[in-house]
């Protein structure tokens, strides 16, 4: 029997799929437990207006984050440390003093979505890399000052 899944189920498959599974499990667990629903003309509808209304969704966001890559994509963040001897910068500069920079110019991005290579503990300029989303990330660059 071909069932649409409602839900994750382990070892079978994931949200939205279409699996064939045996009659007997389809419906005395999976219907009944309200992870499948068995495939007809009608839940094929439903699960094809599902799938355009979240591709609408993952387009507008994905749009929405174009938008914000296209205004930070030449800007700077300076920050301005203290030094010891020889330029030497106390502490390092972390993703969440980023994103705390990012929130006072207006952009609320997480600090889950900036990666750090190396350590930012020297004077000058180094590059950050920000994901938003699978599709899209950008560099911006952080400049150290005394």
């Amino acid at each position: 029997m071909k069932v649409i899944l409602l839900k994750d189920v382990k070892k079978q498959g994931k949200k939205d799929e279409i699996i064939e599974v045996s009659d007997g499990y389809a419906r005395n667990y999976l219907i009944k437990n309200n992870l499948a629903v068995e495939v007809t003309k009608r839940s094929m509808e439903v699960l094809d207006n599902s799938l355009a209304k979240k591709q609408q969704q993952e387009d507008a966001l994905v749009a929405s984050y174009n938008e914000i890559k296209k205004k930070l994509a030449n800007k700077e963040i300076t920050f301005t440390v203290k030094t010891g001897k020889e330029d030497k910068v106390f502490g390092v500069i972390s993703t969440k003093q980023i994103s705390d920079e990012l929130k006072k110019m207006g952009y609320d991005i997480d600090k889950k979505n900036i990666k750090i290579n190396e350590a930012i503990c020297a004077l000058g300029t180094h590059e950050v890399l920000i994901n938003l989303h699978k599709k899209v990330s950008f560099k911006i660059k952080i400049v150290l000052k005394k």
